[in-house]
């Protein structure tokens, strides 16, 4: 029975790895297909992204960036799915943590570092965690579905931020000055992250996000709450059953998710803008569904998938100038990898029911 067992959790292991590195190669082989018809060489331009993403300091260094804001939707991508919700929220939690920390850190511009930073951190953390309360307390308590809420929050945030930013925020040198930009004041450094290499974007916030990964998985497989959230996910009715509050677990998970997505919000204020700005999400809210699914809805699986996705974003951003391809080229091969990737996703799960069923029968 136990070499049995064994060997069906080796043959998990492989399918959750390879199916989606498959996937992958997929979907650049379609890719390829795109580009020979645009006339550019396919091989040109996988070198290009491979080099552009990892061949000079530049470009490591945009990857992690890149790479941070998605390990942390990524994370709240995982505590959503897994306790059943399917939160497509992720771009307005990400707004609306932006503009909460912004917000706090323009006017409380006196404070330390030590104090002001971590309070605008939280700030951006409570926003996201608000707003993704909204939609958890909808399907929990109105049975309204989650989907279309947090797709029509998006919708809202968005808008939010445009009237914020033409009017309350908007910089008061940009009004002097007559320019109209849509951007807010600059926020003071002691509410910055640290840069980590002089010269580079690169900042203290991949820490904040590897550290959030595996708190993540901590809280998910190792506490209670995770035990209960992960078994609402899993069976709401044997969860009721069980004595577990569905409702509570469903918009906690909700709100925890919002939370890492605000959290996301404030670290690109904080680390990277230092202001609040029209663009400020960078569809980081919808990518950190598609790492978050390529690391198989596991924290620490996450992490290498947002790097994965990071790298890929700053290699196809490179792509248009390096390789002369079309923009809209770029687009399919982006879009290619989120379809092939999702769809994997359906396929490994039935898969794997399979083995567990034939396991159990070799068992009894």
């Amino acid at each position: 029975m136990t070499r049995v067992l064994k060997k069906e959790l080796f043959n998990s292991l492989v399918i959750n790895l390879f199916v989606p590195l498959g996937a992958v190669a997929l979907a650049l082989l379609i890719g390829a297909i795109f580009l020979k018809f645009s006339n550019v060489n396919p091989f040109d331009a996988y070198k290009s992204i491979f080099f552009e993403s990892f061949g000079t300091r530049y470009g490591i260094t945009e990857t992690i960036v890149k790479a941070t804001p998605l390990i942390l939707v990524g994370s709240g991508i995982c505590i959503a799915f897994r306790s059943g919700n399917i939160n497509i929220g992720g771009e307005g939690q990400m707004i609306v943590g932006a503009i909460l920390s912004t917000v706090v850190a323009l006017n409380l511009p006196g404070f330390p570092k030590y104090f002001l930073l971590p309070l605008v951190l939280i700030s951006g953390f409570l926003g996201g965690g608000i707003y993704g309360f909204i939609p958890g307390f909808l399907k929990s308590y109105l049975n309204v579905n989650e989907i279309l809420s947090t797709v029509m929050l998006n919708a809202i945030a968005l808008q939010i931020l445009y009237l914020l930013l033409r009017g309350p925020l908007m910089d008061p040198k940009e009004i002097a000055y007559g320019t109209g930009y849509p951007q807010s004041a600059r926020i003071t450094e002691s509410s910055w992250l640290s840069k980590l290499i002089p010269g580079t974007r690169l900042h203290a916030g991949i820490f904040i996000a590897l550290i959030t990964a595996v708190i993540v998985y901590l809280l998910l497989w190792k506490t209670t709450i995770g035990y209960r959230m992960r078994a609402v996910g899993k069976n709401p009715v044997a969860s009721r059953y069980g004595g577990i509050n569905v409702k509570v677990y469903l918009t906690l998970s909700m709100f925890l998710a919002g939370g890492l997505a605000g959290l996301a919000g404030a670290v690109e204020v904080c680390g990277i803008h230092h202001r609040l700005m029209d663009g400020i999400s960078a569809g980081y809210g919808f990518s950190g569904i598609v790492a978050a699914l390529f690391g198989r809805l596991h924290p620490i699986g996450n992490i290498p998938a947002s790097f994965f996705f990071g790298a890929l974003l700053v290699g196809v951003n490179m792509l248009q100038r390096s390789v002369n391809v079309p923009g809209s080229i770029v687009y399919v091969i982006e879009g290619l990898v989120v379809i092939f990737v999702v769809g994997t996703e359906i396929i490994s799960r039935k898969i794997l029911a399979k083995k567990v069923s034939t396991t159990i029968e070799k068992v009894e």
